[in-house]
């Protein structure tokens, strides 16, 4: 089977097509043919080793976990002895775990993993890039945020994979919701729901009098310390890029202040919430009541074009692979 795999850090040069052999599954796991898989943003980090402080996770001097690859749809081909909860035969989508290995064209997970049936109205490409954006927004407005209907919601990188999700998410909840993003992804931003729209190009939200129950940073491009007059007095502001500034100001507004700075590890929940969030997610899926936004679609061959792609960071939505 063809997989994707680097050894050092670097450019997405340092990604290669190589032959495995199709990994044979252990009792209590399933062998999927991964149909389509993603490259999201955390991935193109943990290729580049950049920041350098994220090598403490991904390896100090060379990557730790050689294929990438979270988000995957695909079939089940071959189960365990031991599995219960699929069978050959069916349609998955879901992720790889913190291991990754999508990035490739089989893949083997324990029966627990996060993955559940395919939705009955989506193909295997839409439903692959439904699921990061979607499972990092719902913790972190729902859990960290203790989003309440009727509050009113900024989201900061309202076009990309986290920040389309998080429009839906918070309108799901019944938030009044803005979104800001450039000038060419107004018309995207509204099209998912957002009730208001800024162009950060043409309009500073932190001067223009607004103030917000929560400021979602989706892609960790403004602090907490631009957005702190554009909170209400009580407000939460959520940081999902994670950089070294960003830890003091949770550390400080956790001790002194109304206003709070947070993050979340939504990537490390535990496989059962995440899964009970991926059942949700695909019922809503199925009711139309979020759709997924792709933005551009690559061949497992085109991968390191793709990776190009999103170092770029301006895409819309999700970058999709085509695996099979």
């Amino acid at each position: 089977m063809k997989a994707i795999e680097y050894h050092t850090y670097g450019s997405p040069e340092v990604l290669q097509i190589v032959e495995r052999e199709i990994p044979t599954p252990k009792d209590n796991e399933i062998l999927v043919k991964v149909f389509a898989t993603t490259v999201t943003a955390t991935e193109a980090t943990f290729r580049q080793g950049k920041p350098y402080f994220s090598r403490l996770f991904t390896g100090l001097t060379k990557p730790k976990i050689k294929t990438l690859g979270e988000e995957l749809a695909g079939e089940v081909i071959k189960t365990g002895k031991a599995v219960t909860l699929f069978k050959k035969g069916d349609r998955i989508f879901g992720t790889a775990g913190p291991t990754f290995g999508a990035n490739a064209e089989y893949i083997t997970l324990p029966e627990d993993a996060v993955i559940v049936p395919l939705p009955s109205n989506l193909n295997y490409e839409e439903s692959a890039s439904a699921c990061d954006g979607f499972l990092t927004a719902l913790p972190f407005l729902r859990d960290t945020g203790k989003i309440k209907q009727g509050q009113k919601v900024l989201i900061y990188g309202a076009s990309g994979s986290v920040g389309s999700s998080a429009i839906q998410v918070a309108k799901y909840y019944g938030a009044e919701v803005t979104g800001v993003c450039s000038t060419t992804n107004l018309e995207l931003v509204s099209s998912l729901g957002a009730d208001h729209v800024i162009d950060y190009k043409n309009e500073d939200f932190t001067k223009n009098g607004q103030q917000y129950d929560i400021i979602f940073d989706a892609v960790g491009k403004t602090t907490f310390s631009k957005a702190k007059n554009a909170l209400k007095k009580e407000g939460r502001f959520l940081e999902a890029g994670i950089g070294l500034n960003v830890f003091g100001h949770v550390l400080i507004t956790a001790l002194f202040g109304k206003k709070k700075a947070l993050i979340a590890a939504t990537g490390l929940r535990p496989p059962v919430e995440r899964t009970k969030d991926l059942h949700l997610l695909r019922s809503l899926l199925e009711e139309g009541r979020i759709k997924p936004v792709i933005d551009k679609t690559y061949s497992l061959s085109k991968i390191a074009e793709a990776h190009r792609y999103v170092d770029q960071g301006h895409k819309r939505g999700n970058v999709v692979i085509r695996v099979v």
